[in-house]
């Protein structure tokens, strides 16, 4: 009896192990859920890129529209048939965006979403690459000129292979650190994202 007694109340001591690791597990996995994480960042910044995206779709629209009658721009060496294309256009751009500001196309979420989307590839090589011909920072408004006595920025092509497509004569320019919007059809100034990218 001593021995089928002693057989029994080991049977219960394995089971009662069983069930409490059991137990601690369950209780682990709900304390620690399985969130995906990464597909929920691309998910939500591609919706706030996508927003972006549609505005300059817009843009494009405006603009072409806006070159309706204007004459034709031909393939010159004068600079000064140039100028006067992109003046005239400049002027209706204008005035169809006289009630433009800052940050109606980079809005709150799109600069949030830019600068998550730049931060893994500002690096101290695509830094040193946009200091070669960034002018540096200036002041100027919404659907302002881009100086033509300044230079203008090429943006290293792991940025541009990572940022949303832009309409086309539509490019990224680096002020400073500031990423901006520059229209070269009409040398127009768009929008700006202050401090879009922190080199080390």
């Amino acid at each position: 009896m001593e021995r089928g007694a002693g057989l029994v109340s080991r049977r219960r001591l394995f089971a009662a192990l069983v069930v409490c690791q059991l137990s601690a597990q369950a209780a682990a996995q709900q304390a620690t859920p399985q969130v995906p994480t990464v597909e929920f960042t691309v998910e939500v910044l591609g919706s706030k890129t996508a927003e972006f995206a549609a505005k300059m779709d817009e843009y494009e629209r405006l603009r072409t529209k806006l070159q309706e009658g204007l004459p034709a721009l031909e393939v010159t060496a004068n600079p000064l048939d140039i100028q006067r294309a992109e003046r005239l256009l400049a002027e209706r751009i204008r005035k169809a965006r006289a009630g433009a500001s800052r940050h109606d196309i980079f809005t709150d979420d799109s600069r949030r979403a830019f600068r998550q989307i730049l931060r893994p590839v500002t690096t101290a090589a695509t830094c040193a690459f946009l200091k070669d011909d960034n002018p540096g920072e200036w002041g100027w408004q919404v659907n302002a000129e881009y100086p033509k006595q300044h230079p203008v920025s090429s943006v290293p092509p792991a940025m541009l292979g990572v940022l949303p497509r832009l309409p086309e004569d539509v490019f990224y320019r680096f002020l400073d650190t500031d990423l901006v919007l520059h229209d070269t059809k009409a040398n127009v100034m768009l929008d700006r994202i202050e401090n879009a990218i922190r080199c080390p």
